[in-house]
């Protein structure tokens, strides 16, 4: 499988700071690829050399099998973390003016901007001045404008970023089915979603990459049998466990990870010494449960 994106030893410095430090890196095309990271952690940064807004000091980006130092061209389209849209204009004028930057004339243009605005329940606000519109609604309408020239790579920065519930569920619905003509990456903190949606999770931290995969690779990389989900009657107290390195209390339930040496049954025994075990669940780490391990403060990773 070609791929829609490759770095090759990619640094970006600023000034004395290093925000990406010798990155390589591959996204299939058709794939939905998820980039996560603490904030500060050289995410957008690493976006914005695919995008070539900026540009890096060493090694290659390629994008969409070209290798240039000029701007992207318009089979590339970009959702930026700062929204932006001409809040005097109409929704459906906004849309036929991103659509011409991207090529797009106005005939060409009106069934694939109708069919968006009913995908995503905006059909009946089309005539509606954008300022007029609620948070929710004016990201879904600069979705629109990101993907209605159907470009071949879709790159989103936090699309998920201050959407209630519902209106995420639309987004990410949407975003699924640009996999059918475009190549999706996605910046998020939402674990859940990049779990549920990508094909691939790339994790960077402190400008290095620490983790790139399918996250059943990344589960089996960071313990497939380490940890084990708990609920005892009341609440009893988990801690000083042998064979338990960390206990993590959710209230009604606790989340242990096994030491080195730490063996599930032993742990198991001494549950039930201290209280009536309820549940017990040998499980593989979430994404959220590493990401959080690899990020969190003091930890050091190769």
């Amino acid at each position: 499988m070609a791929n829609a994106v490759e770095l090759v030893d990619v640094t970006k410095t600023f000034g004395t700071q290093t925000a990406v430090d010798a990155l390589t890196l591959s996204v299939p095309e058709g794939s939905i690829y998820g980039f996560i990271g603490p904030n500060g952690s050289g995410k957008t940064t690493t976006l914005r050399m695919i995008m070539r807004i900026f540009h890096p000091d060493r090694g290659s980006v390629r994008v969409l099998g070209q290798l240039e130092s000029g701007t992207a061209n318009d089979a590339v389209a970009y959702l930026p973390e700062e929204r932006g849209l001409y809040k005097q204009m109409s929704v459906r004028a906004v849309l036929e003016y991103y659509a011409a930057l991207k090529g797009l004339g106005a005939r060409e243009a009106r069934k694939p901007i109708a069919d968006w605005l009913e995908r995503l329940g905006l059909a009946a606000h089309a005539h509606k001045r954008v300022a007029t519109l609620s948070k929710g609604m004016s990201q879904k309408v600069q979705f629109i404008a990101t993907v209605v020239a159907r470009p071949r790579l879709v790159i989103l920065d936090e699309p998920f970023s201050g959407l209630d519930p519902v209106n995420a569920v639309v987004l990410r619905e949407a975003i699924l089915e640009l996999r059918k003509d475009a190549t999706v990456i996605f910046s998020t903190h939402d674990m859940s979603a990049a779990e549920q949606m990508c094909d691939a999770i790339f994790m960077i931290h402190r400008g290095k990459k620490v983790l790139d995969g399918s996250i059943e690779s990344i589960q089996d990389t960071y313990g497939a049998t380490d940890t084990l989900k708990v609920r005892l009657e009341g609440h009893a107290d988990l801690e000083g466990l042998p064979g338990v390195a960390t206990v993590t209390d959710f209230g009604k339930a606790q989340e242990l990870h096994l030491a080195p040496d730490g063996d599930a049954q032993s742990v198991l025994a001494a549950l039930m010494a201290r209280g009536t075990v309820r549940h017990f669940e040998l499980a593989r780490p979430s994404l959220q449960e590493i990401f959080v391990r690899i990020a969190r403060p003091g930890e050091e990773h190769a």
